[in-house]
């Protein structure tokens, strides 16, 4: 008996980094044929087009790519937010096909309330100005992300938990607790500023929903988190927000994702395969 779809109004994912070990595509893919979504916002960072040159694009990948081609080809709204991982996008900044749009951020209406929503690394002074620094981090923090698979492979042969090597790191060091506040109190500020009600955020990997409020106001600040660890995604519907986590669905689990053998593709064969996947969606 085939599971029904949940109804969700706006959902919103990033930092999914897809063609690295890192990222969770089959989990993600499970998710996302779970929902029946009227929008979808891909919040940054969805292929991870620094990491490209590994040329490892497992055919779970694709099939991320293709189920979204197929929500657009049946008429669901789906924004690709520009991030820094995927920021060759940025050259296609307005280009449209049917319901599919590339821009550098989304602003909507929600109930009568407006919602910001971007990615964020634009707070990232680092990533301004030391480019190849952040590069360099990015390749550490993939490695990092490989070591952690085998680690808890291990562990969990031994009949121990998952444990995250990223996460202790980050909750560790004081100036990565330090970035993290002060990337949200800025987002947040600027929202008000700005009277938005709601800011939505994603890059920093950490998923949230915080009301931050300043002498000029207040703002609901939420980030959707990742597909790397955390496995999450903001929901909006019935005029209420939560963020969504992959290990506490059980349904989605139970969605088939049939397995097929690993392709490893190069960029001009990826990129080929993916512009057939939308011409295919596009007409």
């Amino acid at each position: 008996m085939k599971t029904k779809k949940r109804k969700v109004d706006l959902v919103v994912i990033s930092d999914v980094h897809l063609g690295t070990y890192g990222c969770h595509a089959k989990e993600l893919l499970q998710y996302l044929k779970s929902i029946k979504p009227k929008t979808l916002i891909l919040n940054g960072d969805i292929i991870d087009i620094w990491q490209f040159s590994k040329r490892y694009w497992p055919q779970e990948h694709m099939q991320v790519i293709k189920h979204i081609t197929g929500l657009i080809g049946k008429g669901v709204k789906v924004y690709y937010v520009t991030g820094n991982h995927d920021e060759m996008l940025r050259k296609f900044v307005g280009f449209r096909m049917g319901s599919f749009k590339i821009v550098n951020k989304v602003v909507l209406n929600l109930d009568g309330r407006k919602a910001w929503i971007f990615h964020g690394d634009v707070f990232d002074v680092t990533m301004q100005h030391s480019k190849w620094l952040t590069k360099l981090g990015a390749v550490g923090y993939d490695a990092l992300i490989l070591i952690n698979s085998f680690v808890n492979y291990f562990s969990q042969k031994l009949g121990r938990g998952k444990i995250s090597l990223s996460k202790k790191i980050k909750n560790s060091v004081k100036s990565a607790v330090k970035f993290i506040d002060n990337f949200e109190e800025t987002a947040a500020d600027i929202g008000i500023d700005n009277d938005y009600h709601y800011v939505v955020c994603g890059h920093i990997h950490q998923p949230e929903i915080r009301t931050i409020e300043n002498k000029q106001g207040k703002i609901e600040y939420l980030n959707s988190g990742d597909w790397i660890e955390n496995l999450s995604a903001l929901e909006y519907h019935d005029r209420e927000w939560k963020i969504y986590k992959y290990h506490d669905d059980l349904i989605a689990k139970t969605w088939v994702v049939h397995k097929n053998n690993y392709a490893y593709l190069s960029q001009s064969e990826l990129f080929e395969n993916l512009m057939m996947e939308f011409r295919m969606n596009g007409k």
